[in-house]
């Protein structure tokens, strides 16, 4: 087992040495996007300086170079996340794109009257598309509700299921409340009533890893830039057999077999859906990052994570005024809160001053949002390279916004 040592840790991330506003920053927006370590960021480098060529179509140095990069990134990934086999691992630009990927996909295959299950704690990437299929075809959306405590009310999850149930999507972790869901349990239950299956892991994978052989969902999406690895990049992972069944969501380049006035064939996954070049760099950078985080005692990771989130809450709790969303035993390091006497945006202002980042708005979850009767919240979310130090760096800010607004 690897050691796990926060300082040292901390030390991986070069932005994490900035001061904003004359003070050392406190990074507490991991929900929205992730820092990336310095081999990251090396590894993008160093690809830019010596490697940068396009792939599977040149025959030169570098070229090749580039394309045993790429496909290397891809074999990685496979085997880190315990994918059957490579061809169902299909890089996109992150998980919106990868649902819209499949929804355009099913658009031939359901029928009016025919019921997609989502959640009311699903983001916007796992909604919209869905809502947008549904008036494409006639489908019906049906909606689980959440629990007290915000855990998703899996009795009422599972009542939805009827012999029209097409389709379940769901979050494996919610952004607002960090509840984690049982996806493994969730896909079992599903795929056993004949539906279709995806998971949203986009807060999954940064704390910890995932094992999609044992989620065995029907597809799987996250996105590079949540998990310490570049932006623009992503992964959809799903079954060959239904990928090579579905239309190619965008053409032209290298998903293309062959090129007639007559007509055109097209490749099978994962080439059928990545048309024109492809996110190199970002490919080789995600890789890079699973590489880093292998390197973690995740034990370790979670419960110092865990320590972070119980700190965080019990402190914040002991100002007036305050509301926090989200008690789900086990949740992920995510305290979304409602402050009574002042606007979540005057919140982030005034953290901002105190050199703390921390997200707030509703969190491309309005439908959550409107459950909840909050119109926005504001979010501390933490990742392993966060401190007890910064947490009371957090507190010591909330405290200045009771006293400017209290």
């Amino acid at each position: 087992m690897f050691s796990f040592d926060p300082v040292a840790v901390r030390a991986d991330f070069p932005i994490l040495s900035r001061e904003i506003g004359g003070k050392p920053l406190v990074y507490l927006d991991n929900g929205a996007t992730t820092q990336k370590p310095r081999r990251v960021i090396e590894a993008l480098s160093r690809f830019f300086s010596n490697e940068n060529a396009n792939i599977h179509r040149g025959v030169h140095y570098l070229s090749r170079e580039a394309t045993d990069a790429y496909d290397g990134a891809r074999d990685l990934l496979k085997e880190r996340l315990r994918v059957p086999a490579s061809h169902e691992l299909i890089f996109v630009r992150g998980t919106t794109e990868a649902i819209n990927l499949v929804t355009h996909g099913l658009a031939s295959e359901l029928r009016e009257g025919d019921e997609i299950i989502l959640t009311m704690m699903e983001h916007h990437a796992n909604f919209v598309p869905w809502q947008v299929l549904a008036q494409q075809t006639g489908a019906v959306l049906r909606f689980a509700g959440l629990r007290d405590n915000g855990e998703l009310d899996l009795e009422e999850w599972q009542s939805l299921f009827t012999p029209r149930t097409r389709v379940a999507a769901f979050t494996q972790v919610s952004n607002v409340l960090g509840t984690i869901n049982p996806a493994a349990a969730m896909t079992a239950f599903a795929r056993e009533r004949g539906a279709l299956v995806l998971v949203d892991g986009a807060q999954a994978l940064p704390h910890g890893p995932v094992d999609l052989g044992a989620i065995d969902a029907d597809f799987y999406a996250f996105s590079g830039h949540k998990v310490f690895a570049p932006d623009g990049v992503g992964v959809l992972v799903g079954r060959r057999e239904i990928l090579d069944a579905m239309p190619p969501y965008q053409t032209g380049g290298d998903m293309i077999e062959r090129v007639s006035i007559a007509g055109t064939t097209f490749r099978h996954s994962p080439e059928r859906f990545e048309a024109g070049t492809p996110n190199i760099s970002g490919a080789i950078g995600l890789a890079e990052a699973f590489r880093y985080l292998e390197g973690l005692d995740w034990v370790a990771v979670n419960r110092h994570e865990h320590e972070l989130l119980v700190h965080a809450t019990e402190e914040l709790e002991k100002i007036d005024g305050i509301r926090v969303f989200g008690s789900a035993p086990g949740k992920a390091a995510i305290l979304s809160y409602h402050c009574a006497s002042a606007h979540p945006h005057d919140v982030g202002t005034i953290l901002d001053t105190e050199g703390v980042a921390i997200r707030v708005g509703h969190h491309c979850a309005q439908p959550l949002m409107d459950y909840l009767k909050v119109p926005a919240t504001a979010r501390a979310s933490f990742s392993f390279y966060n401190s007890h130090e910064d947490v009371e760096a957090f507190v010591r800010a909330m405290r200045k916004v009771e006293r400017f607004f209290g």
